[in-house]
């Protein structure tokens, strides 16, 4: 006899514990009745929304912390790909059809990572165990004149010593941060980019690989030039931790310097690749430079070994731009010009430049990666950089960090 196929999504939607459904941008893509219920906002109010927009912080609130740690720890269980259970904590929420007004409410959360089939988190399944009534009445009845009964105290101390814990958690985690807060410290003060505040219409973004120090040998960098243009860079060091960002920053640094005096792209990778052969740790470096001319919508580029930006029109077409790639630095044992090439832009298109930490993935071709990487632009041409780049970091499955370090632009011209 066979066994009947078991409809999961009738189960999920019949379960009387509180359950919503994340993808790996923390938007919510599904949420059951019991969770309806205690939110008391029916499911099209939900669904597709941003978790945090949904469920805001409440300002008149401001030491309440269940919203900050519900955040901490969704993107740890995206680190860690492991589940994570908190202790009681005290979350506010909006109250309906009343704008600005919020309802006090205290719960246990559970944060479960589900995995795609490529090994990464695709989904975190979030329960909520309310406990807002008895948080309450112990509020009530436990008054300083009033003698609480054994069991009223009991599960009084139980509710302390939750809290305890979470105290001592969070210590412990503070004491593991400061070891890495020299290594995090450095690698912000190598990263800045002060002509990037003058560019609204360029998103960046740096992940570390997701076990590590959160420090690594991926840059990106975006300067100003004197005509009126700008220019982009990412490159990626062999390695990962503090010998790799401490060659990174150097690399990088050069590499703005020069282009700023050069500004051919070309002749600007040629000093980073002799400045390489004299920095340990440098050679086998990827990096890829572009030169954008605003005036005559024009870029110039030049790569080392690097994976091949992508300039992607609004209606989805795309051109590679892998016609100037040379070895990555020091792969020569004697120096070479380095090779340029140009291409012309129309306003609206986007430029894309990565590292491979976005597109790799083990026991895979890398075209295989880019193929996914120039689907996921084609379909999303005409969103706003910003939105482009958390979309390809999450559909891509490396929301909260990938096997390999990554560092992204997307410049919409």
């Amino acid at each position: 006899m066979s066994t009947p196929p078991i409809d999961y999504q009738a189960l999920f939607a019949a379960t009387l514990s509180p359950y919503l459904v994340l993808g790996p941008d923390l938007v919510i893509l599904d949420v059951n009745e019991a969770y309806c219920r205690a939110v008391r906002r029916p499911r099209k109010d939900l669904v597709g929304r941003y978790l945090f927009d949904a469920f805001p912080e409440n300002p008149a609130d401001p030491d309440a912390e269940g919203v900050r740690n519900l955040r901490v720890s969704l993107h740890r269980v995206l680190c860690s790909g492991e589940p994570e259970a908190l202790v009681v904590q005290k979350y506010d929420i909006p109250v309906p059809d009343r704008p600005g007004m919020f309802e006090e409410r205290w719960g246990a959360p559970t944060n479960v990572p589900v995995r795609g089939p490529d090994g990464q988190v695709a989904w975190i399944l979030h329960r909520v165990d309310d406990v807002t009534d008895f948080v309450l009445s112990h509020a009530d009845r436990l008054r300083p004149d009033q003698a609480p009964s054994e069991r009223q105290a009991l599960e009084a101390e139980l509710y302390v010593r939750a809290q305890e814990l979470q105290r001592l958690n969070e210590q412990l985690r503070r004491a593991h941060a400061k070891e890495r807060k020299v290594a995090v410290t450095l690698q912000e003060a190598m990263m800045r980019a002060p002509d990037l505040a003058r560019h609204h219409n360029i998103a960046v973004r740096y992940l570390p690989a997701a076990k590590g120090l959160n420090v690594c040998g991926d840059w990106y960098d975006v300067a100003d030039l004197p005509d009126g243009g700008f220019t982009v860079a990412v490159g990626d060091v062999v390695g990962h931790g503090l010998e790799a960002a401490a060659a990174m920053g150097m690399l990088r640094s050069a590499l703005s310097a020069a282009v700023r005096a050069l500004q051919e792209p070309a002749q600007a990778m040629e000093v980073l690749g002799l400045y390489a052969r004299s920095v340990e740790g440098a050679l086998a470096t990827t990096a890829v430079k572009a030169v954008i001319d605003t005036h005559r919508r024009h870029i110039t580029f030049s790569s080392a070994g690097h994976p091949p930006p992508i300039l992607v029109r609004p209606d989805g077409t795309f051109v590679l731009l892998d016609q100037a790639t040379d070895p990555p630095l020091g792969a020569r044992p004697r120096h070479l010009p380095r090779p340029q090439a140009a291409l012309s832009y129309s306003p609206g298109e986007t430029l894309v430049l990565y590292t491979d930490g976005l597109i790799e993935r083990r026991g895979e071709d890398i075209d295989a990666g880019l193929h996914r990487l120039t689907d996921v632009l084609a379909a999303h041409a005409r969103l706003e950089p910003e939105h482009v780049a958390d979309t390809l970091l999450s559909r891509l499955g490396v929301s909260g960090g990938g096997d390999d370090d990554i560092a992204l632009i997307v410049v919409r011209l």
